[in-house]
């Protein structure tokens, strides 16, 4: 008989969306882009009653700012809270996330680079901090600026920069929490089960040999008998920032679970909302990798 799991998950997938901002309970945004995205949060089910024939339909249309997400009859309270879709054209997060950009490497320009290399667990040459970004090296220079051999994502360079800023150099305490047991968790704790651990979940489930293998390609190490899982594995989005990813296959009548755990000590590190975007930008990756293979 297999051992009990930790709580699992049952909440439906959620996005990134046409241009789509959530709000933390300081008001902080966050926005992810394209009508795909939208359509992730949907049921999926074609039901019609929003009057368009298909969820993508609909997706596109709330994209365009044809139609608005309260269309859909079928979204739970949550979601319409948490999410405010705006159209297209309006372009105001977009130049947000940029001021807040260009205010992050403002202020890793006035990090002393060489001094915080220990804290951080980077290295530090030629006057560029190097921080490993599962397994790849990402450089930061002395203008804020993220280089690296790969490509550079928005989901990847504000953690990073967010990262230089952050972390107190906290060692790992080895104490494996779910997500909305961080200290600031719980409030994004819904958004994280959706478009991580669902989606995560989804992947795994479809291609499972091939989800082994995607992990082990971002230098992922086994984590012996963490929760009897099948496959259970530690990941470093960032150096002092462990993440455990635990997945439970079908058995019998038991549907397969998958559940990602960070250290304890994981806001000592880096701040909550970085800690979800690195998580969402790596199931990006994986279902993209997942949809390519497919094809």
């Amino acid at each position: 008989m297999r051992s009990a799991r930790p709580e699992e998950r049952t909440e439906a997938t959620t996005p990134n969306a046409g241009i789509v901002s959530l709000k933390d309970e300081t008001g902080k945004m966050i926005h992810l882009e394209n009508a795909m995205e939208i359509f992730k949060i949907l049921p999926r089910t074609n039901c019609r009653d929003c009057r368009v024939p298909t969820c993508l339909a609909f997706a596109a249309a709330v994209f365009k700012g044809e139609k608005k997400l309260e269309n859909c009859p079928h979204l739970e309270k949550d979601v319409l809270r948490m999410f405010n879709v705006q159209n297209a054209q309006s372009r105001t997060l977009e130049r947000e996330e940029e001021r807040a950009l260009k205010q992050l490497k403002r202020e890793v320009a006035n990090v002393d680079h060489a001094s915080a290399a220990e804290r951080l667990g980077a290295g530090f040459s030629g006057g560029m901090l190097t921080i490993k970004c599962l397994g790849k090296d990402f450089r930061v220079d002395s203008q804020g600026n993220v280089i690296s051999d790969v490509h550079v994502h928005g989901w990847i360079t504000v953690p990073i920069l967010t990262y230089v800023l952050s972390c107190s150099g906290k060692p790992a305490s080895g104490n494996w929490v779910p997500f909305r047991e961080l200290k600031n968790g719980a409030s994004w704790a819904p958004l994280f089960g959706r478009r991580c651990e669902t989606p995560l979940k989804q992947v795994a489930d479809t291609h499972t040999d091939l989800f082994e293998h995607m992990i082990q390609v971002f230098n992922a190490k086994p984590a012996p008998n963490a929760f009897d899982s099948d496959i259970a594995v530690v990941l470093h989005p960032l150096p002092r920032l462990p993440m455990l990813i635990c997945y439970w296959k079908p058995d019998g009548s038991m549907e397969s679970s998958l559940n990602v755990f960070f250290d304890d000590t994981a806001e000592e590190n880096l701040v909550i909302d970085s800690i979800y975007r690195i998580t969402a930008g790596l199931v990006i990756m994986f279902e993209k990798i997942a949809i390519t293979h497919d094809l």
